[in-house]
């Protein structure tokens, strides 16, 4: 077989060269350690392959540094329909709002708004003419915005060729691989934040990571919120379960932020989920207009599980996701022309067979290019889902079906990627170790949206030049200039030989994972915050909990 261009015979072979691969790079790293004053202890032949293994292990210890608050890609995004295709979707979608129309339920004010705007109201039912949602989205929201967070070196801009990785959200169990599956707690929520704080490849701390089911469910959304703002400084999501925890989320955020700032800048933003089909209830549109009338960020996201919620078809579903969006986005306009709102999308499949939603399937993804480019033509942002699997556990198929979900994602200009971190069992499960695969492919998004370098370094002509015919490249100038950053270094995959691996304990992915969290957490320094600031928002809480009684509703 051709192994680095040379034909080897047998097994045997690959393994030499395999070895002596390993050796001239560990000679480059000592050569460079060495110039850097750095002291290797390696005094016989008997401890060189110890030696290598541990200066790898020192260099992947050290702290990652900081990220880019965002991704701006430069990488373009891949289309599946031309203009045509397009056209079609958005006619259907507009034929379903004027023939079919809308539930605004429970919310007499709502309807009373679509009334004033032109719609036709018959009971809860919103026809709305054809032209009309598209007109006030693309005439009052904005195409971009940004999100500041309490640290302003964390803002994260929302639109254009931005993309911001977001931890998963809603889980009401967690797993890892020492406790197995079980109820989440507020340690669990707060060893999440902490995890999203931590690392450069996601950037913004999320919202409901996991629900904390061992506090009230009507006061747990006040231990959430402020989790997010002490434990981390990146920016987060808002409450949405009722109006008055929106109202509770905007509050703090005023504490925070300073009442003023709020409402001239974007510090929340928040999931305002449809009940697909064409559904909107009492509980998001309450929300949605605390929120809005507040200036902060709507995700407005229908959630489609095709042949129970929407048709089982690609068009089908694309055409009733967009014409849900549109009412929605469109009705945050009218509460508050140019409240900041994101084109939501979650579609999966189903087993035809059980009914169980499917993940990583080939047709959730064509929706997610179709809506993508809707989303462009609109002039919104858009959202979609990340590392989403039906798996149970953190095993190849919930690495494989989250590889589908990200990767379609990213070559679909996703701005704002949802559930990029975590996700297990149809997203009723948070896990640990998931979430150390999935910042492991996140840090490759990074990486892969960064394009191609076409510098004089990136072209390497005086690479090519010192090596010339028949020789290799592992020695010469240009690879110890830039081996550190040349390629992506994976922090969880076993790359080293069999013998390596064996030596360093035979741990698969899960079992690096979990050390790698465990790690993670055990160096988590806090944020610092200003003591005055943080008691402000301590008596807030105190002061709202003591206000009305525990209730699991």
């Amino acid at each position: 077989m051709l192994y680095f261009g040379i034909q080897y015979a047998d097994v045997h072979s690959i393994k030499n060269i395999t070895q002596q691969l390993c050796d001239i790079s560990t000679s480059i790293l000592k050569s460079t350690a060495s110039n850097n004053s750095i002291k290797t202890n390696m005094t016989d032949q008997g401890k060189k392959r110890g030696g290598g293994r541990a200066a790898r292990k020192a260099a992947q210890s050290v702290p990652v540094a900081q990220g880019p608050s965002y991704i701006t890609r430069n990488v373009p995004v891949y289309e599946i329909l031309d203009e045509d295709g397009l056209a079609l979707i958005e006619a259907n979608a507009e034929t379903i709002l004027q023939e079919v129309g809308v539930e605004f339920r429970g919310d007499l004010e709502a309807l009373q708004i679509w009334k004033d705007a032109g719609a036709d109201i018959n009971g809860e039912r919103v026809r709305i003419p054809k032209g009309l949602c598209k007109k006030l989205i693309q005439d009052n929201a904005p195409r971009e915005f940004t999100q500041h967070a309490r640290n302003p070196q964390r803002n994260v801009r929302i639109g254009g060729k931005n993309m911001v990785l977001v931890p998963a959200y809603g889980s009401p169990f967690v797993r890892d691989l020492d406790k197995g599956r079980r109820y989440a707690t507020i340690e669990d929520f707060r060893n999440f934040v902490k995890l999203a704080y931590s690392t450069p490849f996601l950037h913004h701390s999320g919202g409901t990571i996991c629900e904390p089911v061992d506090l009230p469910v009507n006061k747990r959304h006040l231990d959430m919120v402020y989790t997010h703002m002490r434990y981390s400084d990146k920016a987060f999501m808002g409450s949405v379960t009722a109006p008055e925890r929106a109202q509770d989320t905007v509050d703090m955020a005023k504490v925070l932020f300073g009442e003023e700032f709020v409402q001239d800048n974007t510090v929340i933003t928040s999931l305002i989920n449809a009940n697909s089909p064409l559904v909107w209830d009492a509980t998001m549109i309450g929300a949605l207009k605390i929120y809005a009338r507040n200036n902060q960020a709507c995700i407005v996201s229908p959630f489609c599980i095709a042949g129970a919620m929407s048709p089982v078809t690609v068009a089908g579903t694309a055409s009733q996701l967009y014409a849900e969006a549109l009412s929605g986005m469109a009705f945050a306009q009218l509460v508050r022309p140019g409240a900041p709102v994101i084109f939501g999308t979650f579609s999966s499949s189903m087993s035809m067979q059980s009914g169980a939603p499917t993940f990583g399937t080939p047709e959730p993804q064509l929706v997610i290019y179709i809506v993508a480019a809707l989303a462009r033509k609109l002039g919104v942002p858009f959202r979609s889902g990340g590392g989403l699997n039906s798996a149970k556990v953190p095993d190849a198929q919930a690495a494989y079906e989250a590889a589908n979900t990200l990767q379609h994602a990213m070559l679909a200009g996703v701005n704002f990627m949802l559930h990029t971190a975590g996700w297990l069992e149809g997203g009723l499960s948070m896990s640990y170790e998931k979430f150390i695969m999935d910042i492991d492919q996140a840090g490759m998004i990074h990486s892969f949206l960064a394009g191609v370098d076409l510098s004089e370094n990136g072209q390497a002509l005086d690479a090519i030049r010192e090596v010339g015919p028949g020789k290799h490249f592992l020695g010469c100038e240009h690879t110890q200039n830039n081996f550190k950053s040349a390629f992506f270094r994976s922090s969880i995959s076993d790359n080293n030989s069999f013998e390596q691996w064996e030596a360093d304990g035979n741990m698969d992915t899960a079992q690096r994972a979990n050390v790698i969290w465990k790690k993670m957490l055990d160096e988590y320094e806090m944020p610092d915050m200003d003591p005055a600031l943080d008691e402000a928002l301590l008596a807030f809480i105190r002061q709202r909990k003591d206000s009305f009684p525990d209730a699991n509703y």
